[in-house]
């Protein structure tokens, strides 16, 4: 699994008015936590934390807390983790970029019903994690091609009906891993121009995922009644 992310060179992941985005990592694996900010160095790491419970007692300021998906160890046997973490992380007004090994596209996609602004995976290359990390910290919808795929397929299958045909033709590309310089070659639009579309259709897609049962999504792709049961998120 990958993430496709378009690269900007000249993006140094500051903001003028605000100074460097400021990121929190939460991870159980030590490794991870010690290395990721030594590994890009030009983001701005202000926290490492554990577990989601000691991140959310802490409550740092960051505008982006990337989140490992599993964080149940021997250690820590009964901390929050998966949706139900992105869940409460998202509650306490935080931005969440998951960052994970996990590779089944329902579960990605269940991350995103549960409230995450982007899925990136660990075996990415420094350059797209920062990309990704990067686009997220800007609100931006990032989802592995696998994901953008189930969301084509929901499209096609008519649960998602209010995309035009640009957005529709972004969406597809974006399923097939094309970047923006790729799609903008092939459908003659400018790179900023179809960023435009994709966060439109991002806010979209979001808002279905965040709103549709287990039911609603198994029936749409053909699943047997129960098959997200212990992925997708639901409203108490």
């Amino acid at each position: 699994m990958s993430t496709t992310v378009p690269v900007d060179p000249t993006d140094r992941g500051l903001d003028d008015a605000e100074g460097p985005v400021r990121f929190s990592l939460v991870d159980d694996a030590t490794a991870v936590r010690e290395s990721l900010a030594a590994l890009l160095p030009d983001l701005s790491f202000t926290s490492t934390h554990q577990s989601l419970e000691d991140f959310l007692a802490a409550r740092p300021v960051a505008d982006v807390v990337v989140l490992d998906l599993h964080l149940v160890n021997l250690r820590q046997p009964n901390a929050s983790q998966g949706v139900a973490a992105i869940r409460d992380a998202v509650d306490a007004g935080y931005r969440v970029c998951v960052y994970t090994q996990e590779e089944r596209r329902f579960v990605l996609a269940a991350c995103l019903a549960a409230g995450a602004t982007g899925v990136v995976s660990k075996s990415s290359s420094l350059e797209e994690t920062r990309a990704a990390f990067l686009a997220v910290s800007r609100g931006e919808l990032v989802a592995p091609p696998p994901v953008t795929g189930l969301i084509e397929v929901l499209v096609r299958r008519g649960r998602v009906t209010v995309l035009n045909r640009r957005q529709r033709e972004v969406l597809a590309g974006r399923a097939r891993g094309l970047t923006y310089a790729e799609l903008s070659r092939t459908l003659y639009l400018s790179e900023s121009t179809l960023r435009g579309y994709w966060r439109d259709l991002s806010a979209v897609v979001s808002q279905h995922l965040q709103e549709s049962s287990p039911g609603d999504i198994e029936h749409a792709l053909g699943l047997g009644p129960g098959d997200l049961l212990d992925h997708w998120p639901t409203r108490d």
